[in-house]
């Protein structure tokens, strides 16, 4: 199965093997074993970092919901989200919320989109709150949540729990 997503998360699952997950236009969120990722020489070295955005060659798995990642090609790096730590905070805090969101295994592509705009944005242009509440309004109103005279990060925290906890950091560096 071929898929582009953007790496959202990843952790050891063994001595050489990690585990990704991936936001993605065709599946919507992803997890994926890369074996043999975390060897010296293996072929995904350099290639599997937070908010890449790739093309993925996945083979489904047969049972659960791990699959296997067969090959990548990077697309978009993002390098900008690293240039400083309210760039990184403001996208993890745009991957995070998509997560709290999503449904594993669900093909999603509006939130896969959205996603995708954000973080784009991010590596082109300094995060400020404008930007972080135009990304809860899109995603309050693609959600179907959105209520009138309410904040959107009220009306998703109202349906979905807790807000993750980088908006409060965020939101503190800007007012």
């Amino acid at each position: 199965m071929k898929a582009r997503g953007t790496l959202i998360r990843r952790f050891p699952l063994t001595e050489t093997s990690l585990v990704v997950h991936w936001c993605t236009l065709e599946g919507g969120i992803l997890k994926t074993v890369a074996k043999g990722a975390r060897r010296p020489k293996s072929p995904f070295a350099g290639r599997l970092d937070l908010f890449y955005r790739c093309e993925l060659e996945i083979h489904p798995a047969r049972g659960g919901d791990l699959h296997l990642l067969k090959d990548l090609v990077v697309e978009r790096p993002r390098l900008g989200l690293r240039r400083n730590y309210l760039q990184t905070l403001a996208a993890s805090y745009f991957v995070k919320l998509v997560s709290l969101v999503a449904e594993d295994g669900t093909p999603v592509p509006e939130l896969a989109d959205l996603l995708d705009r954000g973080l784009d944005y991010l590596d082109r242009e300094d995060a400020n709150a404008k930007a972080v509440r135009h990304f809860e309004r899109q995603l309050a109103g693609f959600l179907g949540v959105a209520e009138a005279r309410v904040e959107a990060a009220r009306s998703i925290e109202h349906h979905f729990g807790r807000l993750p906890r980088q908006r409060e950091e965020l939101m503190a560096k800007w007012l």
